[in-house]
């Protein structure tokens, strides 16, 4: 009978578990407070004096509030800890207070004593019934552990299943498999069932988790399985992929969350090999930015391809030790020839580059230091600029000085006819570029655009993850908020190969798949972490009727952010020997002309004249549209307009 009570417990929304929880603490408060009063006064008639009573009717509602506010609802009774303890004696102490001070002011019959005594044993209730249902759910966990479904009867799922008989949280209760031909079979005392029996599995046994063990499936394959499993409103796992199984970074045995990258659900092409070596094999190769989402991932991929030394360029000392510790990990086992060089400075030391160009022999560059999060820059632009702008400026014409063969900008789809500083920046960095081919030197420019990567610093994927481990909600900027998004290493991969096939000044554009609406990205996060995602109406107004674990709440877009990215400036994109990479012909400015509008930006932003510098970006043929008005970072307002209020968490990776 406890047990089934629990587990009718542990089965409510939280919403309704925090309703239980303030309903039995309503009652035990008014048990303690009845104790008090007939210890007191030696008997359970006085005890029931109506006066007192109302003392305490004042003071019921007060403490709930107290309680709520200090977070005691928000605490999982289950990780109840000592903290617990710490808030509810603060929260009972104010409310003695609270009924002495309320039975004086109204001139009720209250003795002395009773509050104390309240404290006492309010104490010992409240606190015993949280550490007594603690004890219950541990020990019903002691008892039984989750029963889960292995979804593959294959090699690998025979080996998680033995895994799992030996110790772990895990119960098998059955496998399943598309394979008609192991559908029916045993293994281990274990049925083979097909997909089709799942929704009846998992009420027979009451299986709380499906365990994908298909380490060998493409992702297609793989997004396929999850939007089958979706609609049960089962937490879904999965070991590793047999890439890190057969690297040695995984084993089988380790249970995951289920990547990103098998929700969106794109295989990869097979890179072409001449394309990673041609820049890269036997050379000196420099990234910047190289502690970063997308620097580090480069630096990764070509210290694969052997390249005779790398260059660590960072500005954030933590992001270079970081990387370069990791690396020299790595070069033992991949590249052991190569010489890491870690450097600590900015893009903007046009001396500093030079010297570090010409002293290492730098042949390729992979430029990916920017300042990226559109909020961020959009409330500091002179810096965004300083930095995307005239830090792509002086390293361009450091590596046109020092004789660099191959210069790779990594750019973003926000440069497509920008609504921000951010996009507007990276434009402007892509004109750059386009322009220094155009002058006398070795250096074959090139420029890679594509769009948010998985993962990145600033984006949504773990925002949402950490937003479900909290309890929700989500929070998403617009419902009808669409991005493109593709995996780091397919990213940096196709960064690598794109550079190989420049000529000078080219546009290259990585096909990104198709756009994906955030709101649905999030709802089957939700729905594949085991709970029931519940959508705000627009504006943050809770749908409180409709049934659901985590709440996803649309806030605002913000400063600068479009509903839709592109990846175009002109009319279309044409195909390259990559099947993944295109080319495009895009509007280009020759270099006298764009030199003395850099002149006048850098004079502009010298005197932080932030109208001047919206006038000025309008100038410059960019396609700049702003959603709003341009931010003075000194008072963190814009101009001329008020500041409504703090950039919301959104789904849009910077």
């Amino acid at each position: 009978m406890t047990g089934r009570f629990l587990n009718y417990l542990i089965g409510l929304s939280r919403s309704r578990k925090r309703a239980v929880l303030m309903l039995v603490d309503a009652a035990l408060l008014a048990v303690s407070f009845f104790l008090a009063m007939a210890l007191r006064l030696d008997g359970f008639t006085p005890a029931l004096s109506p006066p007192s009573w109302l003392a305490f009717a004042l003071v019921l509602p007060c403490t709930l509030l107290l309680f709520r506010l200090m977070g005691l609802y928000r605490a999982v009774v289950r990780h109840v800890a000592g903290r617990t303890v710490q808030v509810l004696a603060f929260g009972l102490a104010v409310s003695a207070l609270l009924l002495l001070l309320s039975a004086k002011s109204f001139g009720l019959f209250l003795p002395r004593s009773v509050p104390a005594i309240y404290w006492l044993l309010a104490m010992g209730l409240l606190g015993g019934a949280r550490f007594g249902l603690r004890a219950l759910y541990r020990h019903r966990l002691a008892r039984l552990k989750a029963r889960v479904i292995i979804f593959g009867a294959g090699s690998a799922g025979r080996q998680l299943f033995a895994t799992l008989e030996h110790g772990g949280d895990y119960a098998p209760v059955a496998f399943v498999d598309d394979a008609t031909e192991l559908q029916g079979r045993d293994i281990g005392g274990l049925r083979v069932f097909s997909p089709a029996r799942l929704p009846s599995l998992v009420a027979e046994h009451g299986v709380e988790c499906v365990l994908l063990a298909i380490p060998s499936a493409t992702r297609r394959q793989r997004r396929n399985i999850l939007e089958r499993l979706e609609p049960l409103g089962l937490r879904v796992q999965t070991v590793p992929g047999l890439s890190d199984i057969v690297s040695g970074r995984a084993e089988l045995s380790e249970i995951r969350e289920v990547a990103i990258e098998d929700l969106l659900g794109r295989d990869l092409v097979p890179p072409r090999q001449d394309l990673l070596d041609a820049n890269i094999r036997g050379k000196s190769v420099m990234v910047t930015g190289a502690g970063g989402s997308i620097g580090s991932e480069l630096c990764r991929q070509i210290l694969s391809q052997r390249p005779s030394r790398l260059v660590l360029l960072e500005l954030s000392e933590f992001s270079l030790y970081s990387i370069d510790e990791e690396l020299r990990d790595l070069a033992k086992a991949e590249s052991p020839e190569t010489v890491i060089v870690p450097l600590l400075g900015s893009v903007r030391d046009r001396s500093r580059l030079e010297g570090a160009l010409r002293h290492f022999a730098v042949d390729t560059i992979f430029h990916a230091a920017a300042y990226k999060h559109v909020p961020l820059v959009e409330r500091n632009p002179v810096e965004g600029l300083r930095n995307n702008v005239f830090g792509t400026l002086a390293l361009a014409e450091a590596a046109q000085t020092a004789g660099v063969k191959a210069f790779v900008l990594v750019s973003t789809d926000k440069a497509v006819r920008p609504t921000n500083i951010m996009g507007a920046s990276k434009r402007i960095a892509e004109l750059i570029c386009q322009a220094q081919s155009g002058l006398p030197g070795e250096t074959v420019f090139a420029i890679v655009r594509f769009g948010n990567v998985v993962g990145s610093s600033g984006s949504v994927i773990p925002l949402f993850r950490k937003q479900i481990e909290a309890g929700g909600p989500i929070t998403v900027t617009h419902p009808d908020i669409t991005r493109y998004f593709m995996a780091i290493p397919e990213a940096a991969q196709l960064v690598i190969q794109a550079g190989a096939m420049a000529r000078g000044g080219d546009v290259f554009i990585l096909d990104m798949g198709e756009p994906v609406r955030i709101v649905d990205l999030a709802s089957r996060m939700v729905r594949l972490s085991g709970l029931r995602p519940v959508v705000s109406e627009a504006g943050g107004a809770s749908r409180t009727r409709v049934k659901g674990d985590i709440e996803i709440r649309f806030t605002e877009l913000r400063p600068g952010e479009k509903l839709f990215e592109e990846l175009l400036v002109g009319d279309g994109a044409h195909p390259t020997a990559h099947p993944r990479i295109m080319t495009a012909t895009e509007m280009a400015m020759d270099w006298p002309a764009l030199e003395g509008l850099l002149g006048r930006l850098s004079a502009v932003c010298e005197r932080h004249d932030l109208p001047a510098i919206r006038h000025l970006l309008h100038e410059i043929p960019i396609g700049y549209e702003p959603s709003g008005a341009i931010v003075n970072p000194c008072c963190e307002a814009p101009e001329s307009t008020p500041l409504t209020g703090a950039p919301a968490q959104s789904s849009a990776t910077a």
